[in-house]
């Protein structure tokens, strides 16, 4: 009886890896390529509306900023799509045939936007990186200090020179630093606190630094690695704003949240783009 009952047991796992290898299969029998995308809202739909751009797969048209792949209506190279946590895709990248990662996470894992990917999204000022603060601070003279510091000359020229197109500025090269509102004597001696990803977040709030160093105000940055706690942080009032998030991902989480964190400014906008982990080319798509 335990032979037969081995024997089925044997027979089920056999049969479930012919299932799970003809999954992972296109329908002329070759392996499926797999593709890497954020598993955020707003991000997973960057990436798929890339991916349709290129004319890789449909997604529903009602679907828009918020598409998922459960949105992909026509799949034609049988693509097999992985969930990853935006942070995570270069990681992951060596894992899969392709992925598509945010800007930010591509320059921190050492690629170059511009030349090291195979396929970039244009600068669309609807994913703007935005400067955003507690709702009913926008006002408040340090608030006023900062934005007119990030949405300087000095920032745009950083921006343009340091990233050489992976980033690129969206606030016009005409504004000095300062606003002529704000009385600077009175903010002398001022901490102002922001939350900020690494890069290029924190790198473009030096320049900042630096701005408002000569009307003695301290800025101070605080790093963060994730995309919960710099809003959380902002809506409970420890700290005076953040700059690490694009608009559609901060209306996203609002709704989820039930936060109150508005922009006061879109400063860059980081492409997101199309790398190569195990294909060097796309040459595998549709071929």
């Amino acid at each position: 009886m335990k032979k037969r009952i081995l024997s089925v047991l044997i027979c089920v796992l056999i049969a479930a890896a012919s299932i799970a290898s003809f999954a992972a299969c296109s329908s002329d029998g070759e392996a499926a390529l797999t593709i890497a995308v954020p598993n955020d809202t707003t991000n997973e739909a960057r990436a798929l509306l890339l991916l349709e751009e290129l004319g890789y797969i449909t997604l529903d048209k009602e679907a828009g900023i918020k598409a998922t792949i459960k949105d992909i209506v026509e799949n034609p190279y049988n693509i097999e799509f992985k969930e990853v946590e935006a942070a995570q895709l270069p990681n992951v990248l060596k894992d899969v045939d392709y992925a598509v990662i945010n800007s930010n996470f591509a320059i921190e894992a050492g690629f170059n936007p511009v030349n090291d990917s195979l396929a970039i999204e244009g600068s669309s000022s609807a994913y703007g990186n935005i400067l955003a603060v507690k709702e009913g601070n926008e006002n408040e003279p340090k608030i006023l200090a900062l934005k007119a510091a990030l949405e300087s000359e000095q920032v745009a020229d950083y921006i343009e020179n340091k990233y050489g197109g992976a980033v690129v500025a969206t606030a016009e090269k005409t504004g000095d630093g300062y606003d002529e509102a704000v009385n600077y004597e009175a903010l002398a001696g001022t901490t102002i606190s922001v939350a900020a990803s690494p890069t290029p977040h924190a790198e473009i709030l030096a320049i900042a630094k630096e701005i408002l160093a000569e009307k003695d105000i301290t800025l101070e940055i605080i790093e963060f690695t994730d995309y919960v706690q710099p809003n959380n942080v902002v809506e409970s009032g420890e700290v005076d704003a953040n700059y690490f998030q694009h608009g559609p991902y901060l209306d996203d989480f609002n709704n989820e949240n039930g936060t109150h964190v508005i922009s006061v400014s879109s400063i860059h906008v980081e492409p997101i783009a199309l790398y190569g982990g195990k294909q060097a080319t796309l040459d595998a798509i549709g071929k």
